[in-house]
């Protein structure tokens, strides 16, 4: 049911918007540049600050924008917004730039870089915590260090806050404290016609921001509840392709029989330059965890190892050797949400990313195909309110994430159907043993492009709809790429 201030707005009638040429793009730009305070600036193709504002973590999310705006202040946000909705001019919005399906964070029209809301600033009672939608979680948990609490975010380094926190976001913690979404007290956000407005728990727009993304403006502020926050027990570990047995055998172990919920991995099988290993993030929400809290991955041989008591920030930090990708690579994700990984799925797995890795790499050899896993516990929805991610609470769905990288573009459209096609066989799998998985719900943050409103938040999306056209008759969020509801 809409709140009835929105109500009011559904009377005016939803305008399609069309996107207007190249050419009227920069006629926008130079009105923008009209529109905006000292606080905010407009860079072109050719300077350093365009560059910085179009730039994105894979290189293949990149687009060429005909400007760059660098908004300053949420009531820029707001003319910038007024300009793009009345030229109909393509945008888009981008926070940390870890978007990897091209149109999504990028365009070819006007580029907003929110990289000017960078304020974090933590409550005097420390109960909760202003973040900038400009900001990454490296930065948010750096501010935080030391101060005895944390907000969930995050779990590699350079992550945005704004795209992780508006689909989702999966955590270090969220066995403890749901997803990063149920953790939001609040949003500054400004909506299509540029008013600047707060979303608290209870308003239409809470449930919609809560994993809808970039339907119903722009946030330029989150507002975190926090939690207790200790030195914690953890890093990075990798183990040769030799004991994958070993691996799967501890993975499955911990997904099926740990109730601690302060232990969390993020285990992947690997395959690169014809090698086969996995990659391993072990973390425990205390100085020192219990013995075998990990059910024996740290009894595998490991070619790196770099466990110890260390802060937040320096677990995070900790996984720099496996953040960055090289320059010109397509990086892409896919999702596929499972009930349970039982032996027989890790072995699906392990199998797949090995089959792929080998076979495609005759294709590029520069590909590397990793199949991740996230054994979170089966509470992790329980700790949040109905919201358009996830759409059915009562199904404790683990995501898992196949991930391919490759530096030849040209083959885009093959890697693309392979990476569909192997997140299909992980259904087919998972089904098999009666998950019944095959139809479930995918999360965005991990979703390729084609998946629809319908595949992210299924019953949802009426009600996404209707808000929606409450917020935004004339359809200026259309203008923007992502997943359009």
């Amino acid at each position: 049911m809409l709140s009835s201030s929105l109500a009011l707005l559904l009377a005016t009638t939803a305008v399609s918007a069309t996107p207007r040429p190249r050419d009227a793009a920069a006629d926008a730009c130079s009105q923008i540049a009209d529109a905006i305070s000292s606080s905010s600036a407009i860079s072109y193709p050719g300077s350093d600050s365009f560059d910085a504002d179009i730039e994105h973590w894979a290189t293949s999310s990149t687009q060429q924008a005909t400007c760059s705006v660098e908004p300053g202040t949420a009531e820029d946000v707001g003319a910038i917004l007024k300009v793009i909705g009345s030229t109909k001019t393509p945008f888009a919005v981008k926070g940390g730039g870890h978007a990897t399906n091209q149109g999504f964070s990028s365009t070819t029209g006007v580029q907003i870089a929110m990289s000017r809301f960078k304020d974090i600033k933590l409550s005097d009672d420390k109960a909760s915590v202003d973040v900038g939608a400009g900001s990454i979680w490296d930065e948010v948990y750096l501010a935080l260090n030391g101060t005895g609490v944390n907000a969930p975010g995050g779990r590699v380094p350079g992550v945005g806050v704004a795209g992780f926190s508006l689909g989702g976001g999966y955590t270090f913690q969220t066995s403890q404290y749901g997803l990063a979404i149920d953790n939001i007290a609040s949003y500054e956000l400004v909506l299509p016609n540029g008013t600047v407005t707060t979303v608290f728990p209870g308003d239409d727009l809470y449930f919609a921001l809560r994993g809808a993304f970039n339907n119903y403006g722009i946030v330029t502020k989150f507002t975190f509840k926090t939690h207790p926050q200790t030195d914690v027990y953890g890093g990075l570990i990798q183990v040769s392709g030799e004991y994958f047995d070993d691996v799967t055998k501890a993975i499955g172990a911990f997904s099926n029989n740990n109730t601690d919920t302060k232990a969390s991995i993020l285990p992947a099988y690997q395959y690169s330059n014809g090698t086969a290993y996995s990659t391993i993030t072990v973390y425990y929400d205390a100085p020192t965890a219990p013995e075998n809290a990990f059910f024996g991955l740290l009894d595998i041989p490991r070619t790196i190892s770099d466990i110890k008591t260390r802060s937040y920030y320096d677990l995070l930090e900790a996984q720099l050797p496996i953040a960055p990708i090289a320059p010109g690579v397509t990086a892409k994700y896919a999702s596929v949400n499972v009930l349970q990984y039982s032996p027989t799925l890790l072995e699906t797995f392990k199998e797949l990313a090995v089959s792929y890795g080998e076979t495609l790499a005759a294709n590029d050899s520069t590909f590397l195909s990793s199949f991740y896993v996230e054994p979170f516990d089966e509470s992790l929805f329980s700790y949040g309110t109905d919201s358009a991610y996830p759409p059915d609470r009562s199904r404790p769905l683990r995501p898992s994430n196949i991930f391919f990288s490759f530096a030849d573009n040209s083959l885009y459209d093959f890697f693309h159907a392979k990476q569909n096609e192997a997140a299909d066989k992980v259904r087919a799998a998972a089904d098999a043993e009666g998950q019944n998985v095959g139809n479930a719900f995918q999360y965005s943050n991990y979703g390729l492009e084609e998946v629809t409103a319908e595949q992210l938040f299924g019953a949802n999306v009426p009600r996404l709809q209707a808000i929606q056209a409450a917020v935004d008759p004339d359809g200026v969020m259309k203008l923007a790429g992502g997943y359009k509801v």
